[in-house]
């Protein structure tokens, strides 16, 4: 591979982490702005986990980076109410788990409460979670500052600070989207030919060339080059590319005429399309798979001619469709995740397809921004659709921090909004008030969260590796 193709491919991969990282880094500068704003103390703002590399102190808080950089946290004061009074916990704060605890920040746990007056009294390993994180919390409390804590706020600030993260990469893809929509354009193709292939290939095959047996394209016989403008079609105006595709593939077997501007002059060409397989395309242009994950193809007549791409910039009224189309393709991906999943495993250790449009991990989406960067397109282009992959990215940010489970912030949400509920019962009926919910009881289900989290962070790793999404 040439150096020059190389040093681009190294240059998208960069780019695409460096947007990746400073998302993460804002989605804490989220949750740490109304942390702030509604007074609370925040000891770390962490970007990354384990080891610490690098830290300043600047006021209370500590700014650092951390080794591993798969995420980023703040540890807030008084994540976990005390024990309840009448309950008893034995406070065994050393070790792996106190770690974990704070190493996990707002990213661990609130939960749904017993009721008052339950006895912390399990024993052996999930106690030892429990009492580790509930000391873990007890160690962030400064003295003079036992009211600047997570647990006493009222529960709207709770969820807004638990929001701030989410919402702030709702935020930046946004902006993304304006940049690429408003600022570089929309991708278009246009009724120009980029390239003629030299045969048919149907859409099952793999081959990148042309063998001895493969028939000639239909367009290379008819003598069409880049750079021609197709102007009409059998008399036909065409003023797009999908008019092009439109009237090829329901003429199999016609001869058609078709005139080109060719360097300043009007070219007759003509040319009979031949039957070929392409593979079937959802509404927003993905291919659709078959129950065995199969691509589905469609028979179709075929000229051999490919369009070229070109960017349109388009009204801002353009942004929130794209926004809503990104935000519901995501949320489908994470409801079906198990699903997904399972699919990623089949692929990953059989001769299964790789659904192109199922997840993917860092490895994949480092890949993805280095094909980008080395596909030959304009500059301009490439841009695009490096800020598109970040968009996309931000995104699913926001959609999988919102899942209502422990650690992730949409957990927390859950969890404060329990406590509304559990208060305002007890206020409608005259009864004490329950308090604050009991953080620390969910640490054991926060941290098989966490380990399956882990493993299937790890399977998309290794099937990012041996069977990779491809830009198409």
């Amino acid at each position: 591979m040439p150096v020059a193709t190389v040093l681009s491919y190294i240059l998208g991969v960069v780019v695409v982490a460096v947007g990746v990282l400073l998302s993460i880094l804002l989605h804490e500068a989220g949750h740490f702005a109304f942390a702030k704003l509604f007074k609370v103390r925040v000891g770390q703002f962490m970007v990354g986990f384990g080891k610490t590399l690098w830290s300043r102190k600047i006021g209370e808080t500590e700014f650092g980076i951390k080794a591993l950089p798969l995420g980023g946290y703040i540890s807030m004061s008084g994540m976990y109410p005390p024990i309840k009074p009448g309950g008893r916990a034995r406070d065994a704060s050393t070790g792996f788990f106190q770690t974990l605890v704070q190493d996990a920040g707002p990213g661990i746990v609130e939960t749904l409460d017993p009721e008052p007056g339950d006895q912390d009294d399990r024993s052996g390993f999930f106690r030892t979670l429990v009492s580790d994180a509930r000391s873990a919390s007890a160690d962030t409390i400064l003295p003079g500052h036992e009211n600047r804590v997570f647990y006493k706020l009222a529960i709207w600030k709770r969820i807004i600070i638990m929001l701030g993260g989410p919402v702030m990469n709702l935020v930046i893809a946004t902006v993304l989207f304006i940049i690429i929509i408003c600022g570089l354009g929309a991708t278009t193709l246009s009724a120009t030919v980029s390239s003629v292939p030299a045969c048919v290939l149907p859409a099952s095959s793999t081959s990148t060339t042309c063998a001895a047996s493969d028939p000639a394209s239909p367009a290379a016989k008819a003598g069409f080059r880049p750079g021609d403008k197709i102007e009409s079609i059998d008399g036909t105006t065409i003023t797009s590319w999908n008019q092009v595709t439109s009237i090829i593939q329901k003429s199999t077997g016609e001869s058609l005429t078709i005139i080109v501007g060719r360097a300043g002059h009007d070219v007759t060409l003509t040319a009979v399309p031949v039957a070929n397989q392409i593979a079937k395309l959802d509404s927003n242009g993905r291919q659709v798979l078959d129950s065995a994950g199969r691509v589905e193809t469609r028979t179709v007549g075929f000229l051999g001619i490919d369009a070229t791409v070109a960017l349109k910039p388009l009204s801002i009224s353009y942004v929130a469709p794209a926004v809503w189309q990104t935000t519901t393709a995501v949320g489908g991906v994470v409801i079906n995740l198990p699903q997904r999943m399972v699919g990623v495993w089949n692929a990953a250790f059989s001769t299964a397809p790789r659904d192109p449009n199922g997840p993917i991990g860092v490895i994949g989406v480092g890949r993805i921004a280095g094909q980008i960067a080395t596909d030959g397109d304009p500059i301009e282009l490439q841009l695009q659709q490096l800020l598109s992959v970040l968009a996309s990215l931000n995104i699913a940010l926001f959609v999988f921090n919102l899942i209502p489970l422990m650690p992730l912030d949409g957990g927390h949400i859950i969890g404060a909004l329990w406590e509304g509920v559990k208060r305002g019962f007890a206020k409608l009926f005259h009864r004490p008030d329950p308090g604050p919910v009991d953080t620390a009881k969910v640490v054991p289900l926060t941290f098989a969260v966490v380990i399956v989290l882990g493993a299937m962070s790890l399977l998309l790793v290794y099937a990012d590796i041996v069977k990779p999404i491809t830009l198409q």
